[in-house]
């Protein structure tokens, strides 16, 4: 570089006429008028016009060999623009270059650096260093790196400490998959990376730090999601001698500065909070989305004398039928519409759907013959059967029908763009302890095995664990869970009897987690803590539904890396030295 760079390419305004500037960065365009050249200058705060006249013959000889993404430098003098660009913060001026030095060349670029290139994720992946040129991407980055300095602002500012954990630590078992690291040094055995620094913080709570905080990646090796990677970012906390309404108050907090921050929406304190049965019994979902209605109304005892034979076996066997009026959308579905959420529902396990559709004509129903007087008046009473309403009805086991009804509400609000409202955050609480595993025929936990039962609930432990409820909670936004949280277990007997009511033998739970039981006999104070998930913050906050937008070198859906071409294959060598054996 021949010169200092005085300016960023975005920044330049009127009042910077007859000013001297350099500017550094990469050709966005190359126009060539014959006697004029013009280049778009493109760094990551914007566009200035750059102008080479044909009397200046040094530069405008340069000027007509610089293609799309040369990186160049240009010392030039300010002026203001004849032709105008409103569409661009610089577009009252230009740069008259006195000088250009093209400090690299580039090949023609396989995508376009532009926000609608409308090309393929592979594509964008595979490409990710021109992908992170794009204007869109480069605010998401300054984004998330504003967030984060926010956080640990805030943190600092609540008497936490930044304390870093180990990424090579113990298997975690009543999770998910964890991704393990051989040890060279120990053949046959095996590192974890980590799903969570979970037991270390509260170790840490042990070890009298009072109040921690990490922003930290984590990993789990699981089927990945629009807003799920293999690898993640965390905020962290736990805090000693705390309880619930602590965490919560410290959190609404950190949401309340964010909210500020970042949106222009007034957030109102103390958040909803809405008892994880409601939720579920209301939305179909342990992370509703409250931006708009459309609830789940149990009928079961509606058609409790019916002669449809689906209903009344169903019925028969214990099950519950369920519906959601979608009220004023019966004219945007037609059969072949309904047909399709059929379809949609029985990736939840749905068998099928009804359906009622309310006109000024009358009704029409795909169980019409079943609909008796006094059936209908129930369901206009239950469920305020208006004109031009579409109700969708739903038979079989309690589960299956909230979760399908759940994602069928989603979906549903989605297409139709039913949001009535831009941002709607909430607590969930009392979550169930355990959740039965049809895989492995057993209980397991909800969240996980650490968090403590609500004290009227211990007494259920052995016997009905189904019936534990905990001092859990969840953060969700727009239907996200944005975060989640408990209170932990800080006595080793009551540990010990988690552990037991999850079949965990004493030899399992030595083996698997003793080290951490023996920690909890050394005094352990009362804490409680959260995680967030900081990329699905971002998300919100940049406002996009793809998680990859906001990971400066994320994964594919297979877990795979196009930009690197990991995972890869290692030599025989390594795994030689590494004790390992590759099957077929």
């Amino acid at each position: 570089m021949e010169f200092k760079r005085t300016n960023m390419a975005g920044d330049l305004r009127i009042e910077d006429v007859k000013k001297e500037v350099v500017l550094m960065g990469w050709a966005q365009t190359v126009r060539n008028l014959g006697s004029l050249v013009f280049i778009d200058l493109r760094d990551y705060t914007g566009i200035s016009q750059i102008v080479v006249r044909e009397e200046d013959k040094d530069n405008f000889e340069k000027a007509k060999t610089i293609q799309r993404e040369y990186v160049l430098e240009i010392k030039g003098i300010v002026r203001e623009r004849e032709s105008k660009n409103s569409e661009i913060p610089t577009g009252d001026v230009e740069i008259v270059a006195e000088k250009i030095n093209i400090l690299d060349k580039a090949n023609t670029p396989p995508i376009y650096i532009k926000d609608d290139d409308n090309i393929s994720e592979n594509m964008r992946l595979k490409y990710r260093y021109l992908d992170l040129r794009k204007p869109k991407m480069q605010r998401i980055l300054r984004l998330r790196a504003e967030i984060v300095k926010t956080m640990r602002d805030y943190m600092y500012e609540n008497n936490f400490v930044e304390v870093e954990t180990p990424f090579l630590t113990k298997t975690t078992p009543e999770g998910a998959r964890d991704y393990l690291v051989p040890s060279r040094l120990n053949p046959g055995e095996f590192y974890a990376l980590p799903q969570s620094p979970q037991l270390l913080k509260q170790i840490l709570m042990i070890a009298g730090t009072d109040r921690y905080y990490q922003i930290v990646k984590c990993f789990r090796d699981e089927d990945l999601r629009a807003n799920r990677q293999p690898e993640f970012t965390q905020l962290d906390m736990e805090l000693s001698f705390s309880n619930q309404e602590d965490v919560i108050n410290v959190n609404e907090g950190l949401l309340k500065v964010l909210f500020d921050k970042f949106t222009d929406f007034d957030l109102k304190l103390p958040l909803q909070r809405l008892d994880y049965t409601d939720a579920i019994e209301k939305y179909g979902s342990d992370k509703p989305d409250l931006r708009y209605g459309y609830f789940i109304n149990d009928i079961t005892d509606v058609f409790k004398d019916t002669d449809f034979n689906v209903f009344k076996e169903n019925l028969e066997e214990g099950k519950s039928i369920r519906a959601i009026n979608f009220k004023n959308l019966s004219d945007k579905y037609s059969r072949k519409n309904i047909d399709k959420l059929v379809e949609f529902v029985k990736d939840y396990g749905l068998k099928g759907l009804s359906f009622i559709k309310v006109s000024s004509d009358g009704i029409q129903s795909s169980i019409k013959k079943y609909l008796t007087d006094d059936i209908l008046n129930q369901l206009k009473e239950k469920l305020d059967l208006k004109t031009n309403d579409l109700i969708l009805i739903a038979a079989d086991k309690n589960k299956k029908v909230l979760e399908g009804l759940g994602a069928l509400r989603r979906k549903v609000a989605k297409d139709n763009n039913l949001y009535e409202k831009e941002w709607a955050p909430l607590w969930v609480v009392n979550f169930p302890m355990f959740e039965y595993s049809e895989e492995e025929q057993r209980y397991v936990s909800q969240h996980h095995p650490f968090t403590k039962p609500k004290d009227e609930d211990i007494k259920y432990l052995s016997e009905s664990p189904q019936l534990v409820r905990t001092d859990a909670y969840d953060i969700v936004i727009n239907g996200d869970e944005m975060g989640g949280g408990s209170v932990r277990i800080n006595d080793s007997g009551l540990q010990k009897k988690v552990f037991e009511a999850l079949n965990l033998t004493d030899d399992d739970i030595n083996k698997k987690f003793g080290f951490f039981i023996e920690a909890l006999k050394y005094g352990t104070p009362p804490h409680a803590g959260l995680a967030y998930g900081l990329d699905r913050l971002v998300m919100l906050f940049a406002k996009t539904d793809n998680i990859k937008d906001v990971i400066a070198f994320p994964k594919t859906q297979s877990a795979q890396d196009p930009l690197t071409e990991a995972p890869s294959f290692v030599n025989r060598k390594v795994l030689d030295e590494l004790s390992i054996e590759i099957k077929n």
